[in-house]
C-alpha cells in the first residue's frame, strides 16, 4: 500500500504566478501588458461590443404571445392514474383527494405518458391524442368536463 501512486501525467502542479522573473510568470503574471483585462475585475460584460449597438438590439423583435387567451392546465399522466388500486372513476373530487392537482381553479389535461392496463372512467377538461388512444385501448371511458 505504500507504493500506490497516481499514473504519470494525472496530477498537475498548480501554477503560481507573480513571484518574480525567475518563475517565468512574474511581473505581469501572464496577463499581458496594460489595459482593462490586465487589472483585477477587468473585462467587459458578455454581449458588449465596445459601445457599438449590440447585435441583439440591432435585430428586429419577432412574434407575439397573447397570454390573455391561453388556457393553463394542471397536467396528469396516465401512469399516475395507474398507481391507484380499487379506483375505477377519476373525477375532480378524486384528483383532490389523492393530491394529484395543485390548483383546482385551473383546467385539467390528461397526457399519455406511461401505460394503462385498467379500465378507467376519466373526467377532465382536455386529453392528448395519445392519452385518448391508450384509455380506449384499455377499455376505459373519457368524459370531457366543460
Amino acid at each position: 500500500m505504500k507504493n500506490l501512486r497516481p499514473p504519470v501525467g494525472a496530477v498537475k502542479k498548480k501554477k503560481i504566478v507573480g513571484r518574480g522573473p525567475g518563475s517565468g510568470i512574474g511581473k505581469t503574471s501572464g496577463r499581458g501588458m496594460n489595459g482593462q483585462n490586465s487589472r483585477s475585475g477587468g473585462g467587459v460584460r458578455p454581449g458588449f461590443e465596445g459601445g457599438q449597438t449590440p447585435l441583439v438590439r440591432r435585430l428586429p423583435k419577432r412574434g407575439f404571445k397573447n397570454s390573455l387567451f391561453t388556457t393553463i392546465y394542471n397536467v396528469i399522466n396516465i401512469c399516475d392514474l395507474e398507481k391507484f388500486e380499487n379506483v375505477t372513476v377519476f373525477n375532480l373530487e378524486k384528483y383532490n383527494e389523492f393530491h394529484l392537482i395543485k390548483k383546482s381553479k385551473l383546467g385539467l389535461k390528461i397526457l399519455g405518458f406511461g401505460n394503462l392496463t385498467k379500465k378507467l372512467e376519466i373526467h377532465a377538461n382536455a386529453f392528448s391524442k395519445s392519452a385518448i388512444d391508450k384509455i380506449e385501448k384499455a377499455g376505459g371511458k373519457i368524459v370531457i368536463i366543460k
